[in-house]
């Protein structure tokens, strides 16, 4: 375990930042939290249904969501179908533990 007082390296702490800044968004919770209990591939129009979001808003949360990997994009043809990434989201309240100073644990690649 690295008990080390020295802040983190930078390569990790931009990766840290941008999942953080990813979730700043009231919208992109929701549609995290969404797609987790959900626990199955939806469409655009179901989480547009669901959240009460425009579509072109839920779009572009959706594409912020995916550029961190927080969420996976599935092709079907001439649609999309999203879901979470588990990986990734079982990395995140390590990624909190460790900005806070905790042991770097050994996380699961967030692919």
């Amino acid at each position: 375990m690295d008990e080390s007082k020295e802040p983190l390296p930078r390569a990790e702490a931009e990766e840290y930042a941008s999942w953080f800044k990813a979730l700043a968004d009231a919208t992109r919770i929701q549609i995290v939290s969404l797609l987790a209990r959900r626990r199955a591939p939806m469409s655009v129009g179901e989480i547009v249904a669901e959240s009460g979001v425009g579509q072109s808003t839920v779009s572009h949360h959706l594409k912020i969501l995916a550029e961190v990997r927080f969420v996976l994009v599935e092709r079907q043809g001439t649609s999309s179908l999203y879901r979470i990434n588990d990986n990734c989201v079982s990395c995140f309240p390590t990624a909190a533990d460790v900005v806070m100073g905790k042991p770097v644990p050994d996380a699961p690649v967030c692919d």
